[in-house]
């Protein structure tokens, strides 16, 4: 019971304490040399005519459409990670029903993270040919779900890990090249769930723990709401019992059909979760067989339990492609590329439909989401931090006629000499590293006190910071 309990009493107290500004007592926010991307309130104390704003990612093209003949439209479930000088992509292929030994599992792969290909690896034959990029096939394949695992000192004969299973049944399974697999012990590592989605796992270094994220359903079964759950792991085989995921009183339940939980990159303090939101009682196309449209959705956790929406719409809508109006499209793939300055994350269109397919979705480096004010210009103050830095950087952006003006505060919100709003230089433009100086000063100059960093912004938008040591 104390596994249960203590995740979820720890995860409260961590998410109260994110959200209740810093003159109540609580010690400094320490950042580390590291980007701390405004996706929550956690370094975020008040706003004045500013709003915390989700950036829409921007569709790009179809990497991937699903017309072979061990692929078709029930295609799905898609991984992907940056192995070496590669992307590797998995996916659900063939999938006749639920539950049948048919089921494969293939794969495929990119140098840019935009260009996949299949490679022919003969493994299995479909069809009377082996000229296919099959990796697996049985009920698993159902959802199989790789990752590339990072723990320091994990066996080379287990350098890839996959979670995989249907019902009540999660297995895991383990793979030297990624290609050739078996289930790390006959029996189920995890039978309290209904796994019947995309479950993910991976390595989270900032914890020191692996975490796996599952479907379960809350309030009757599956008569109930499709939620997610999640549990941890020294191992991959013996994992703590699941716990379902904790959000505010205001936010309400919603199906979340996948979760594509993934830390966020650079910033691997943070989880980011892109579950696919399901709403089962609409109908968007007359005479569509199946009932049910959904987006994908946006979240993110300091500790895997406690969760931020912050943001409540969407982060990617259907938009004008009707077959993206129809059941179970939308489906974020597990997994974050860094293409140059951008993110790129895959969704998954044309769910049963011929042309069933993959497109890439971009964001700025550090940008999905941000303190923004519009024309009429705000304020946004942060708790207070302890500096133990040299430099301040910023990832921002405005308009033409826009600006962001920064100036250090003590705790009680006085400003600094020399480093107030009148001593800076107010920025304008677009970049993802921009060093911060007033009047030429850096921030240690300010000496080691603690201090609030202020932003004024005026059509302008600030995505993350960082204290560089």
């Amino acid at each position: 019971m104390e596994r249960v309990l203590l995740p979820v009493v720890m995860g409260l107290v961590l998410g109260y304490c994110a959200l209740q500004p810093s003159s109540v007592g609580l010690r400094n926010v320490e950042l580390g040399d590291r980007w701390e991307p405004f996706v929550d309130r956690y370094v975020v104390d008040e706003l004045a005519g500013t709003e915390m704003r989700l950036t829409e990612p921007q569709r790009r093209e179809v990497v991937l459409t699903l017309d072979r003949p061990w692929e078709g439209p029930a295609s799905a479930y898609f991984t992907v990670f940056r192995d070496g000088d590669k992307v590797r992509m998995y996916y659900r292929g063939y999938c006749p029903s639920d539950n049948a030994e048919e089921q494969v599992t293939c794969c495929a792969e990119s140098a840019d993270g935009i260009h996949f290909t299949r490679p022919s690896l003969k493994l299995y034959e479909f069809q009377g040919s082996r000229d296919n990029n099959i990796v697996y096939r049985g009920v698993e394949a159902h959802n199989f779900a790789p990752m590339l695992d990072t723990r320091p000192g994990c066996a080379g004969e287990q350098r890839y890990k996959a979670v995989a299973g249907i019902e009540s049944r999660l297995y895991a399974f383990a793979s030297p090249d990624g290609i050739r697999w078996t289930k790390m012990q006959d029996a189920p590592v995890m039978t309290k769930g209904a796994f019947d989605s995309l479950n993910v796992a991976f390595w989270d270094g900032a914890a020191g723990v692996y975490r796996c994220f599952s479907r379960a359903w809350t309030g009757g079964g599956y008569a109930g709401v499709r939620a997610i759950q999640s549990a941890t792991s020294k191992d991959f085989v013996h994992w703590t019992d699941p716990v379902m995921h904790q959000y505010g009183e205001a936010v309400p339940m919603e199906h979340f059909y996948t979760n594509a939980t993934v830390p966020h990159p650079g910033a691997e303090h943070i989880l980011l979760s892109f579950p696919k939101r399901f709403v089962p009682s609409r109908t968007k196309l007359a005479g569509y067989r199946q009932p049910g449209v959904s987006d994908a959705v946006f979240m993110a956790s300091r500790d895997g339990v406690t969760w931020d929406r912050t943001f409540l719409e969407a982060w990617l809508r259907p938009g004008l492609d009707q077959r993206n109006w129809t059941q179970r499209s939308n489906m974020p793939a597990w997994g974050i590329i860094e293409t140059g300055d951008e993110f790129s994350l895959y969704v998954s269109e044309h769910y049963d439909w011929p042309d069933c397919r993959l497109r890439r979705v971009t964001v700025p480096r550090n940008r999905f989401a941000g303190i923004y004010a519009g024309a009429h210009g705000g304020t946004a103050t942060t708790k207070v931090l302890a500096r133990t830095g040299k430099e301040l950087h910023l990832n921002y952006a405005t308009s033409a006629a826009g600006s962001v003006t920064v100036e250090l505060l003590a705790p009680d919100g006085a400003p600094i000499p020399g480093f107030a709003a009148s001593d800076f230089q107010p920025l304008f433009g677009d970049e993802l590293d921009a060093v911060v100086r007033w009047n030429g000063k850096r921030l240690s100059e300010a000496g080691p006190a603690p201090a609030r960093i202020r932003f004024h912004l005026k059509d302008a938008n600030v995505y993350a910071l960082r204290i560089e040591r």
